[in-house]
């Protein structure tokens, strides 16, 4: 009886094992399939160090592909249950809406044209330093519940970005920048009566496009938050702009490669994100009127404060 057992596993074992050298094309193909996806997801748990090029992330990523390679090599004689494996781990994320072979596409070419193109932080910001002016003002003038501001996003996102698929965690982001895009294709600045600030309510501004930075900075803030967005209205010397609320810095990554490659190409061809960290390690992102693009450049102006739309 066991004889006949042990018959019945050796031949099961030389059923499933690949002769040379075709094992080992297949163990390595397989090593660099499971290492992307694992290391992936170490590299979005890790703080990076910011290393010259990379090189901490390189360094991450050999060390993976050595330690996998040793681990199918002592599963050499399996190798194709391994495959098969794999491969339903993955089917089974996509048919479930989990972690799946799009989503490992997606991660995959986020974290590399990020680790190429680095966005540009700048100061980060601790508190609110000073009262913001005009404060009861922009807040009331921010009417993100008028049925005119949101038909105007909503009709934004009919004419801007409405194709882009695959990105569904990221579709109010999305969705946002094509409010971006349409307000700053649009947007003639005008400035304010030489007596003091016209603080004009987003309706207002919304009949012509017209105003100056805060004006401006009020329709974008309250067009956004009526479709979902979160802004905010950061105060300068002698200036105010818009930020939206992108998330953690893993968000930026995917934001990146979504500005960079897919909804600003031309835009920001060769250029950098610009956005700032509060003090819970948020990210926002500039949204000017002299910027082209989400994370155009800033104003170079001393920050005096933020208001936070929640």
């Amino acid at each position: 009886m066991i004889k006949i057992k042990e018959i019945n596993f050796q031949g099961i074992k030389q059923k499933f094992q690949v002769k040379k050298p075709w094992d080992d094309v297949i163990i390595f193909v397989l090593n660099i399939l499971i290492a992307i996806p694992v290391f992936i997801i170490v590299h979005q748990n890790l703080i990076n160090p910011n290393w010259f090029l990379n090189i901490d992330r390189i360094v991450l990523f050999i060390v993976m592909v050595v330690a996998i390679q040793i681990i199918l090599r002592f599963l050499r004689t399996i190798i194709l249950i391994c495959i098969v494996l794999y491969l339903l781990v993955l089917l089974y994320g996509s048919v479930i809406g989990n972690y799946g072979f799009n989503s490992v596409f997606e991660d995959y070419n986020s974290m590399m044209y990020s680790m190429s193109d680095n966005p540009y932080p700048q100061d980060i910001i601790i508190a609110k330093l000073l009262p913001f002016p005009n404060k009861s003002k922009i807040i009331n003038a921010i009417e993100y519940q008028n049925p005119k501001i949101r038909n105007f996003a909503v009709m934004a996102t009919s004419k801007h970005f409405k194709n882009i698929k695959g990105y569904s965690d990221y579709r109010s982001i999305i969705q946002c920048f094509a409010v971006f895009k349409e307000i700053n294709h649009r947007w003639n600045y005008v400035s304010d009566p030489k007596e003091g600030d016209y603080i004009a309510t987003a309706s207002e501004s919304l009949l012509y496009f017209s105003g100056d930075c805060d004006d401006h900075s009020i329709l974008m803030a309250a067009s956004i938050k009526s479709i979902g967005g979160t802004p905010r209205l950061i105060h300068t010397k002698g200036h105010i702009y818009p930020e939206i609320l992108i998330g953690s810095l893993i968000d930026l990554e995917k934001v990146n490669f979504l500005i960079k490659n897919v909804l600003f190409p031309s835009e920001s061809n060769e250029k950098q994100l610009h956005y700032h960290i509060d003090e819970r390690g948020q990210v926002w992102l500039n949204l000017d009127y002299t910027a082209t693009y989400p994370g155009g450049p800033f104003l170079s102006e001393e920050i005096l404060g933020a208001l936070t739309l929640d």
